[in-house]
């Protein structure tokens, strides 16, 4: 099946337009699926629900990865009956419940904290304060993060231009503190950094390069340990960002069309509230909540 394998594979790049990650995940999956399938001595069109339960019994994976296995290659199976290199499928491809795990998010003081950790005025620093204020204000991916370049910008008008799942384009707003970050760094820390080089990205490493995730991630590991900050991950800030403005009155479409998210379901997950803004809303809501002063 190398032949369809590669199709497929552009199948997904050309036609479904994953997004990079997406496509190396599918790749591997399909990959260590095909393997799994010779070493039984099985063709595509043979296995049943107990092979594919063996294969992915292989290894102690998470609901979410043994979901995103069996989407691997439902898809391929898919692609494969469409192009009609199989005539019917022998699989039932129950998807495994993922139990509902609410993001971590950071406080609005956390928040503060970790953007006002960034000292100094090295082309470094001015470049830190930029990424995350940018990070947390447009609620960005760090892919999209990176990905960012000089003509994505428009401090005139106040907004960014960024890439989403599937190359989905969106326009996303920046905030004044964002704004005033990324002005510094573009007059006082990139160029120092670039150094003369002829390079496109908005956020560039010590040689002068663009950022790579991993470059990100330590530098939002550093901040967070400088802060005092335990809990972080690579989407910490933009978990914040959805959550800060659901609590501050935003509605969930706008919100999921900052997200860039396909499906409002997606962005429904922001919508815990704690206990205490909950009462906050019902005493300042309901008609009955509160007495009516003298």
């Amino acid at each position: 099946m190398n032949k369809e394998f590669r199709e497929y594979l552009n199948y997904l790049l050309v036609e479904k337009g994953v997004s990079r990650n997406t496509f190396q995940s599918y790749q591997r999956d399909l990959l260590d699926y095909l393997l799994f399938l010779r070493k039984k001595g099985l063709s595509l069109n043979k296995a049943q629900d107990e092979d594919l339960i063996a294969f992915l019994s292989q290894k102690k994976y998470s609901p979410t990865t043994a979901r995103r296995k069996i989407s691997s290659v439902k898809g391929f199976y898919r692609f494969l009956l469409m192009e009609g290199k199989i005539t019917q499928l022998n699989l039932d491809f129950s998807l495994p419940k993922i139990p509902k795990k609410l993001p971590e998010v950071l406080t609005i003081r956390e928040i503060n904290k970790l953007l006002n950790t960034p000292q100094g005025d090295s082309p470094v620093s001015f470049r830190d304060r930029a990424l995350l204020e940018v990070l947390y204000g447009a609620g960005l991916r760090v892919s999209e993060l990176i990905s960012l370049n000089l003509g994505d910008i428009s401090l005139k008008k106040g907004n960014l231009r960024c890439f989403g799942k599937g190359a989905k384009e969106r326009i996303v707003p920046l905030g004044r503190y964002a704004i005033h970050a990324l002005s510094h760094y573009l007059v006082r820390g990139r160029p120092l950094l670039v150094k003369g080089l002829r390079e496109s990205a908005l956020f560039v490493n010590q040689r002068g390069k663009r950022l790579t995730r991993q470059g990100c991630w330590l530098i939002l590991k550093k901040y967070a340990k400088q802060a005092g900050i335990k809990k972080i991950h690579p989407h910490s800030l933009r978990h914040s960002f959805a959550s800060h403005l659901l609590e501050g009155g935003a509605d969930l479409r706008s919100v999921q069309e900052l997200l860039g998210h396909s499906s409002i379901t997606t962005t429904q997950i922001y919508t815990h509230l704690s206990k205490g803004k909950l009462r906050e809303i019902y005493e300042a809501a309901h008609p009955r909540a509160r007495m009516e002063k003298d």
